[in-house]
């Protein structure tokens, strides 16, 4: 009887030998430059550039808000610029001191976060301020330039004499009125209808009036009386009209007449 095949053969044993077969090493090589196409080198190259193009704009953005935020947090967040000095322009009836407290800005704040508006409000509450503008000089100069109000007429009040603006706003009180022309009313104020009354006639009276003229007495809306040199009186009336009057009034002023009745100024008395 012939033997069978072989049983119990170890697997990688070459037949009967006992010999092992040897196993096969895998190893990654990178390849030579010279191993790659030339034209898809240059499909890469080509893609490099195109993904470079699309990622420096998003780049340069990036750069720009940076650096914004940067300057901003410098400029707003720091004392770096802000200030150092706060300057008064034209400032007489006021010192620059009473500018500055009343602007209330503090030393080293931030310059461009200074609300220019509020603090222009807050010196026209001065009295003698018609008006204020604030501006920044950079890097750390606040400039405030005040228009102070003009006097147009005194008014007596108790030992001295309140001073006011065309529009009736008192803003000094002076012992003495100096060259101002006197209004005589009782409370001046920008709202009071005597007052209002009084700068009216005042307004209208022409040159060689004013230069006689004592004072202007309002007794009432409709008894105001123009007082000039050598007791001499011009009853005016009320305020309308003021262009008419002035001129009759100042007609007649070379007649021997110690009261002249311009109220109604088509028909003219005097004695």
């Amino acid at each position: 009887m012939s033997p069978g095949p072989a049983r119990g053969r170890t697997r990688g044993q070459d037949g009967g030998s006992g010999r092992r077969n040897p196993v096969r090493q895998w190893q990654l090589v990178r390849a030579g430059a010279d191993a790659v196409p030339p034209s898809t080198r240059r499909f890469m190259a080509r893609a490099r550039q195109r993904r470079m193009r699309a990622a420096l704009p998003w780049a340069v953005a990036a750069g720009v808000l940076l650096l914004a935020g940067l300057v901003a947090w410098t400029v707003l967040g720091t004392g770096l610029f802000g200030v150092r000095e706060v300057r008064v322009v034209g400032a007489k009836l006021v010192t620059p001191v009473q500018v500055r407290e009343a602007a209330a800005v503090r030393d080293d704040a931030p310059l461009a976060r200074v609300d220019l508006a509020a603090t222009a409000r807050r010196i026209r509450a001065l009295a003698p301020v018609e008006s204020a503008t604030v501006e920044r000089d950079w890097p750390g100069t606040l400039v405030i330039r005040v228009v102070e109000r003009t006097p147009m007429a005194a008014v007596p009040q108790g030992d001295g004499f309140a001073v006011i603006d065309r529009t009736g706003v008192v803003f000094q009180t002076v012992p003495q009125p100096g060259p101002l022309p006197l209004i005589k009313v009782g409370q001046p104020a920008p709202d009071d209808p005597g007052t209002r009354a009084g700068l009216e006639v005042l307004a209208a009276l022409s040159p060689r009036l004013r230069a006689q003229l004592v004072s202007v007495d309002v007794a009432g809306l409709a008894r105001i009386t123009v007082r000039l040199r050598q007791d001499r009186a011009v009853f005016w009336g009320d305020a309308t009209r003021g262009a008419d009057k002035s001129e009759v009034a100042t007609a007649l002023l070379g007649r021997k007449a110690d009261t002249i009745d311009v109220s109604a100024p088509d028909v003219v008395t005097y004695r």
